[in-house]
């Protein structure tokens, strides 16, 4: 008997440090200024900006992240609204939430070509000429992150073009 109560008490003394092991906070995602700093720590490592080039593309990139975090947020509920129309075979849902989704990419296609664009205008003829070979040889110039690009395999907010 004493026994099986030493085993109870240890028990719930575990399950006890469970729950409390268990408050953990879910991780924010960086804000888009705080991803436009990280795109801007790597092209400053790459491409050498000077400090007057780092204050103005981290205006430009943070509006681009700015535009692809809202962007984003209206793919995900183009997202959640097309699962929810699957089981009712919903099929005007389908294709307007497709199209919507549709609309939405070519919207962030755009927000990032943008955006290079613009920074590439703030750039010398040598850094230009360093980031035409650095986005032809594969390089990451947006910033550490899984797979190609910000966003990883498979599209997502941080994929250039």
């Amino acid at each position: 008997m004493k026994r099986n109560l030493t085993c109870a008490i240890a028990l719930l003394a575990l399950f006890a440090l469970f729950l409390a092991a268990d408050t953990t906070t879910t991780p924010t995602p960086p804000t888009p200024a705080e991803m436009a700093a990280s795109i801007m720590t790597r092209l400053t490592k790459l491409l050498t900006l000077t400090s007057a080039q780092q204050t103005a593309a981290t205006t430009i990139f943070t509006t681009e992240q700015t535009t692809l975090a809202a962007l984003q947020t209206q793919m995900e509920t183009a997202r959640t609204l097309i699962q929810a129309a699957i089981p009712l075979n919903d099929q005007a849902v389908i294709a307007l939430q497709s199209t919507a989704i549709g609309n939405l990419t070519a919207q962030e296609v755009a927000a990032r070509a943008k955006a290079d664009a613009a920074f590439y205008q703030l750039l010398t003829l040598d850094q230009q000429t360093a980031f035409k070979a650095l986005k032809t040889a594969g390089v990451d110039t947006d910033g550490p992150g899984p797979g190609p690009g910000r966003g990883g395999p498979g599209g997502g907010p941080g994929n250039r073009p």
